[in-house]
C-alpha cells in the first residue's frame, strides 16, 4: 500500500505544480484592472478587479481538478512501458477486482517497488506567463504615458466670452456588421454605409469614428428609442437587433442640433412561411378505382430559409354520414429529399391500413416546418381526398324523375359528356370489350339526365319509372315533342294520367305522406308551359333541336358506338350556347297595377314650391383634412414653406395609418427631411408625391348647363311650345 501512498503524494505535487502555473499566467489580468485606478475612479477599477480576481480563481481551480487519479494512470501508462498500460488498477479497490486483474495488480506493485516512477509533474508554461507579465507591463506604460485630463485654469464663475467654442464633432470612420440568425445559413457581412437590408432578427453592430473626440454618442430611432454608444479606444461602438423596420441617425454629443444629422434607414426582410404544393395527385378528389391498393402522394415544400427534412402528413378518415359523420386522425411522419429550400415529399398509403370502406373519404394534408429560431412557423398544403364510391342503389335507373333525397343531384354537362367519349375513344384499343361497353353506357345515362334536365325548360315531365329492368333502353327515353312510335311512355310508366286515373298495375297509396300521394297532388306540371322558364318561341325550337341532338346521341352512346354519337353531342353543344345566349323572362304574369294619380295636380303647369334639392357634400373623414392641408401648403411655393403644425398634424395621420401606407417610413424621413430643411426644393417634392397619392377621390357632381346661345334658343322653344294652345 505504501507504493499507492506514495503515487497520491506524486499527484498532489502534480496538481500544486498546475495550480501555481495558472495562477502566474492569469495573476497579470487583476493587478492590469487595479493599474486603472491611476485613470478611472476607485469605484470603477474596484469593479474591473473583483470579476478578474474571481477569474483568476477559476482558471486556478479548473487547472487542479483536472489532475486526478486518471490523469496519473495515464501519464504512467505513458511513462513505463512495463506497467502495461494497467495503471488504472493501482487505484481499484481489491475487492471488486477478478482473479486476473488482481495478478496483474500484483505485479505491477511489484515492479514500482524494485524501479520508483519518475517525476511527473507537469512542465511550466514560460511563454504563457512571460507573454503576460509583458503584456502587463505594456499596460502600464501606456497608462503612464496616456495624458491625463488638464485641470481647468479658469477660476469657478468667471464666464470668458470670447473663448473660441470646440469644433463640432464629425464622423471619419464608420463600419456596419450584419450578422443574420444563424438559420438563415447567410454569412455576415460588413457594409460601409450605415444603411442596411438584412433579415428580421439580425444583430447589427457599429463602429464609428469621430474628430474630434465626443463624451458620449447616441443613436436615436424614429420612434423615440435611444440607444447609447460604448467607446473602444478611439471608436463607438453599440449593438441593436432588428425587429421590425425602421430609421435612426447618429447624434454624438456636442454636434449641435440633433436634426442636422441625416436620417439612416434599416429595412427588415420578414421570415416568409413556408409554401406547400401538392404534385401527386392531380385533382383534389380521387375516386378509388376498382383493385386499387395504394395511394401515391408526393408534395413539394419550398421556404425562403430552408424546410425541416421532417414533415408530418395528417390522415383522416371519414365514417359513416350525414350527422351521424365521425373522424378518425392518423399522423405519419415522412423524410423529405432535396434541398433545404425545396423538399419533395412521398408516402405511398394502403388504404386497407386505414380500415376504408365503400362510402368513407380519406383526406391527407402535408404539415412542415420551418426553420426560424425560436419559433418556426408552419403550412399545411391544401386537402386531397381518395373516395370510397358506396355501391350502386338497386332500381336506381328509373327514378331520375322523382323526388329522391338519397341520390345527389348532379349532372354533367355536355361539354364532359363530349370530353369523356372523346376519351374513351382515345382507349378503346387497351381495353376489353365488355369495359368498353360499360363506360359507353354510363356515357348514355349521362347524356339521358342531362336531357331530361333539359327538358324541364319546356315544360316536359320526367320520365315514369320502370315496371321491369328493360324500360332502362333508350327507347323509353323519347324527348317530349319528338313524333310518338307507340304508346307514350309517360303513359305507361308513370302511373299518373292527365285525367288523374291510375294506370293499371300502379301501386296503391298506403296512407298519408307516401312518396306516390304526395307527387300526385303537388309533383307534376302538366306540360304547362307557363309554368317552366319563359322562352321566346325561336329560343324553345332551339332548345327542342337540342333535346332531339341528346337524344340520338344517348341512342349511340347506349349502343357502344361514341364514335357515332360524337357528332350529335357536338350539335347539341353549340345548339344549347345559343339558348344560353338568348335572351329569357322570369317575370310572373299578373296584371299591371299602377299607383292612383292625383287628378288635381295634373296638366296645372304650376311650378311653385319646385327647386333644385342638390345633395349635401360628403364629410372628410378623420384626419383627411390634414392632408388636404398639406397638399395646399406643398403646392403654393410660396416662401412661407409649409407650417410645423401642418407637418405635425401630417405625421400623426401617417402615424396612424402606418399599416394602410404602402411605405410608412418613406414619409416619416420625407417630412423629417423637411422639417429640418425648408427650403429644400427636393425635400418638398418627395412629400409633395407622397401627399398627393393619399390625397382622397373628390366625389362625382354635376356639371352645370352651359349659358350658351344654343342653349337660350333650346329653352326658348320649350317656352313657346308650354304657351302655343
Amino acid at each position: 500500500m505504501s507504493v499507492v501512498a506514495d503515487l497520491d503524494r506524486l499527484l498532489a505535487r502534480a496538481r500544486r505544480r498546475a495550480g501555481l502555473d495558472a495562477l502566474l499566467a492569469w495573476c497579470p489580468l487583476p493587478l492590469a484592472a487595479l493599474a486603472l485606478s491611476w485613470r478611472l475612479p476607485a469605484t470603477v477599477a474596484l469593479a474591473l478587479a473583483v470579476p478578474a480576481l474571481a477569474l483568476v480563481a477559476l482558471a486556478v481551480a479548473r487547472a487542479m481538478r483536472c489532475h486526478d487519479r486518471a490523469w496519473l494512470a495515464r501519464r504512467l501508462d505513458a511513462a513505463r512501458r512495463d506497467l502495461d498500460d494497467s495503471s488504472a488498477l493501482l487505484f481499484a479497490a481489491p475487492a471488486a477486482l477478478g482473479p486476473l486483474q488482481a495478478l496483474q495488480r500484483d505485479r505491477l506493485l511489484q515492479r514500482l517497488r524494485e524501479r520508483p516512477p519518475p517525476d511527473l509533474r507537469p512542465p511550466w508554461s514560460p511563454r504563457a506567463i512571460a507573454a503576460a507579465w509583458l503584456a502587463l507591463l505594456a499596460a502600464c506604460a501606456l497608462l503612464a504615458w496616456w495624458p491625463g485630463p488638464r485641470p481647468s485654469s479658469t477660476p469657478a464663475g468667471i464666464d470668458i466670452g470670447g473663448a473660441p467654442q470646440a469644433p463640432a464633432p464629425r464622423l471619419v470612420a464608420q463600419s456596419l456588421q450584419v450578422r443574420p440568425p444563424r438559420y438563415t445559413g447567410i454569412e455576415p457581412s460588413a457594409l460601409a454605409t450605415l444603411d442596411a437590408e438584412a433579415p428580421a432578427g439580425s444583430t447589427l453592430r457599429w463602429r464609428l469614428r469621430f474628430t474630434p473626440r465626443p463624451e458620449s454618442v447616441d443613436l436615436v430611432f424614429h420612434d423615440g428609442q435611444r440607444l447609447a454608444m460604448a467607446r473602444e479606444g478611439e471608436h463607438w461602438t453599440a449593438e441593436f437587433v432588428l425587429q421590425a423596420s425602421t430609421l435612426y441617425r447618429v447624434v454624438p454629443a456636442g454636434g449641435g442640433d440633433a436634426g442636422a444629422s441625416p436620417l439612416h434607414r434599416l429595412d427588415a426582410v420578414p421570415d416568409q412561411p413556408p409554401q406547400v404544393r401538392v404534385l401527386a395527385p392531380e385533382r383534389s378528389l380521387t375516386l378509388m378505382a376498382p383493385g386499387q391498393r395504394d395511394w401515391t402522394l408526393r408534395f413539394e415544400a419550398s421556404d425562403d430559409h430552408g424546410v425541416q427534412a421532417h414533415a408530418r402528413l395528417l390522415v383522416t378518415r371519414t365514417e359513416g354520414s350525414g350527422e351521424n359523420i365521425r373522424f378518425q386522425d392518423h399522423v405519419r411522419v415522412l423524410r423529405g429529399q432535396g434541398d433545404a429550400r425545396h423538399r419533395r415529399f412521398e408516402a405511398v398509403l394502403r388504404p386497407s391500413e386505414f380500415g376504408l370502406q365503400r362510402g368513407e373519404d380519406l383526406v391527407a394534408r402535408l404539415e412542415v416546418v420551418d426553420n426560424r429560431a425560436p419559433q418556426p412557423q408552419r403550412a399545411r398544403s391544401a386537402s386531397v381526398i381518395l373516395r370510397w364510391p358506396p355501391e350502386p342503389v338497386l332500381g336506381a335507373e328509373g327514378l331520375d324523375g322523382l323526388a329522391r333525397q338519397v341520390l345527389p343531384a348532379y349532372f354533367r354537362s355536355q361539354r364532359q359528356i363530349i370530353i369523356d367519349a372523346e376519351a374513351l375513344l382515345a382507349e378503346q384499343p387497351r381495353l376489353a370489350r365488355g369495359e368498353f361497353e360499360r363506360r359507353s353506357d354510363l356515357l348514355g345515362v349521362d347524356q339521358r339526365l342531362l336531357r331530361l334536365r333539359y327538358g324541364q325548360f319546356l315544360g316536359e315531365e320526367s320520365e315514369g319509372g320502370p315496371t321491369l329492368p328493360t324500360s332502362d333502353l333508350p327507347t323509353s327515353d323519347r324527348p317530349t315533342g319528338d313524333p310518338p312510335t307507340g304508346d307514350p311512355p309517360s303513359a305507361a310508366h308513370d302511373g299518373h294520367a292527365h285525367d288523374h286515373a291510375a294506370a293499371p298495375g300502379a301501386p296503391v297509396a298506403s296512407g298519408f305522406g307516401e312518396v306516390g300521394d304526395v307527387l300526385e297532388e303537388f309533383g307534376h306540371t302538366h306540360d304547362i308551359a307557363e309554368a317552366a322558364t319563359l322562352l321566346d318561341p325561336e329560343t324553345r325550337e332551339i332548345l327542342r333541336g337540342a333535346l332531339r341532338e341528346m337524344w340520338q346521341s344517348e341512342l349511340h352512346l347506349r349502343q357502344a358506338a361514341p364514335r357515332q354519337a360524337l357528332p350529335y353531342a357536338n350539335r347539341a353543344l353549340e345548339l344549347i350556347k345559343q339558348v344560353q345566349q338568348a335572351e329569357r323572362i322570369y317575370l310572373q304574369r299578373v296584371g299591371t297595377r299602377l299607383p292612383p294619380i292625383d287628378e288635381s295636380r295634373r296638366l296645372g303647369g304650376d311650378r311653385d314650391g319646385l327647386r333644385d334639392r342638390p345633395l349635401p357634400a360628403l364629410a372628410p373623414r378623420a384626419g383627411e383634412d390634414a392632408v388636404a392641408t398639406a397638399w395646399r401648403e406643398l403646392s403654393s411655393g410660396g416662401a412661407a414653406g409649409v407650417r410645423v403644425e401642418t407637418l405635425d398634424a401630417l405625421q400623426a395621420w401617417a402615424t396612424s395609418r402606418g399599416d394602410r401606407l404602402e411605405d410608412p417610413l418613406a414619409w416619416v424621413a420625407a417630412i423629417d427631411a423637411l422639417r429640418h430643411a425648408p427650403d429644400c426644393e427636393s425635400c418638398r417634392r418627395s412629400l409633395r408625391g407622397l401627399v398627393w397619392a393619399a390625397l382622397p377621390r373628390p366625389a362625382g357632381g354635376r356639371a352645370p348647363r352651359a349659358d350658351d346661345p344654343v342653349s337660350r334658343r333650346y329653352l326658348e322653344a320649350l317656352d313657346m311650345s308650354g304657351e302655343a294652345p
